[in-house]
């Protein structure tokens, strides 16, 4: 079944359309929140999340791509997740993902005071258009979906210490470039 349909079927209210996303992208979005979260019952609570999410807003939201949709209503409830566990224990695997991008952007103060989530995305977004679709690939599947090392460089069949190259060259480009757009100020 298209998404288009099964966006009918949610503005129809028909339960089938909660069984056909599972079925079509169920494993996608518990990929998504195993990565962040690490633990099969709270990933599969995220995923159960999205789909009464997804019931609750389509519609009145019609999106036109479905595929991300999901996957940003399950990234964020599995972050939320994330969040409300870090409070009391941590995360090695996921912080060591933020950590990684900390140097790019949350080297200083002006970064949260001074540009919205809007303008910052905008600028990355901009900046991963112009990159090679290979580093563009790999650094989405590691800052994007939370993937491992080990997982990308299989995925991308390559050896993990280029794909730790390749992350690091990437985030000081990324870096440069927003220095360079005055998101962020030189250290």
């Amino acid at each position: 079944m298209n998404d288009s349909s099964i966006i009918e079927l949610f503005i129809k209210r028909s339960e089938q359309a909660i069984t056909m996303t599972a079925e079509k992208y169920g494993k996608y979005l518990n990929k998504i929140s195993w990565n962040i979260l690490h633990n099969h019952e709270d990933v599969e609570e995220c995923v159960n999340d999205t789909y009464l999410s997804a019931w609750k807003q389509i519609p009145p939201d019609k999106p036109e791509r479905f595929l991300p949709y999901l996957g940003r209503i399950t990234r964020a409830l599995s972050l939320n997740k994330y969040n409300y566990y870090k409070a009391k224990k941590r995360n090695s695997q996921f912080d060591m993902v933020l950590s990684e991008l900390e140097d790019c952007l949350m080297a200083t103060e002006t970064v949260e005071s001074s540009l919205d989530a809007m303008e910052l995305s905008k600028a990355i977004n901009t900046f991963l258009k112009s990159i090679k679709k290979e580093h563009r690939i790999i650094f989405v599947r590691r800052y994007w979906y939370s993937d491992s090392i080990k997982d990308i460089a299989k995925i991308r069949q390559t050896s993990e210490s280029n794909v730790k190259s390749i992350l690091f060259r990437v985030r000081k480009k990324l870096e440069s470039y927003l220095i360079k757009e005055g998101v962020l100020d030189e250290q």
